[in-house]
């Protein structure tokens, strides 16, 4: 005779296999690493200074158009 095999533990394992599989290309196609995201916002940072430092003139509060 055959081994004895539960239905359900077995529906659950392969439930399991396919969420995993999906998970995992989940992760291929829309995840980063914690590294790519600080060098993203590192970057994002840099760039923001670097334009602020070439501005020719800061606006002053009282150069600024005041709303009626």
């Amino acid at each position: 005779m055959g081994d004895v095999v539960n239905l359900n533990q077995f529906r659950k394992q392969r439930a399991r296999a396919a969420s995993a599989k999906k998970a995992g290309e989940n992760r291929a196609r829309y995840g980063r690493t914690k590294d790519e995201k600080t060098r993203q916002v590192t970057e994002f940072d840099r760039v923001h200074r670097d334009l602020d430092g070439k501005q020719l003139d800061k606006p002053s509060p009282e150069d600024a158009p005041k709303a009626r």
